[in-house]
């Protein structure tokens, strides 16, 4: 009998580098998440440190000029700070729309894998019943060539 042979081999691969191909991209967009976030609570450090020097500053008593350069830099900080949160929500619904992909192209990948299991079984079933009709064939021949062999 022949060699096992699974015709969507090449499918099969196919999916696979797919597969892959989207992990490394999941994994890449999952950095950027992590970098934006990074990126964000320094934004967030940034305002708490302008905000508690006004604060003190307020409190010893400052220039009218002074409090209201304070308010701008707080004000221009939230406005980074909404900025850098859109991005951080951007990178995480590409993060979540890569992950959806990744596991559909499991679900193909296994797919395609469950077929070839269940076609090697086949094959395999298939083999052991060509053996053993072979056994038996040489087993029946060698009892014909004895019998012969009396006469």
């Amino acid at each position: 009998m022949k060699k096992f042979q699974f015709p969507l081999d090449t499918v099969l691969d196919y999916r696979r580098q797919v597969q892959d191909s989207l992990q490394v991209e999941l994994g890449a967009v999952a950095a950027e998440v992590h970098r934006q976030e990074e990126v964000l609570t320094a934004a967030r450090q940034r305002y708490s440190e302008i905000n508690q020097e006004y604060r003190e500053k307020k409190a010893r008593g400052i220039r009218i000029a002074e409090v209201r350069g304070y308010e701008i830099a707080l004000e221009v900080q939230e406005a980074a700070i909404a900025g850098e949160t859109a991005k951080l929500k951007k990178l995480q619904r590409l993060m979540e729309a890569k992950r959806r992909e990744l596991v559909s192209a499991k679900q193909d990948a296994s797919s395609v894998e469950k077929l070839r299991e269940k076609k090697l079984r086949a094959y395999t079933k298939d083999l052991e019943k060509s053996e053993e009709q072979f056994i038996d064939d040489l087993v029946c021949a060698g009892r014909a060539n004895a019998g012969n062999a009396s006469l």
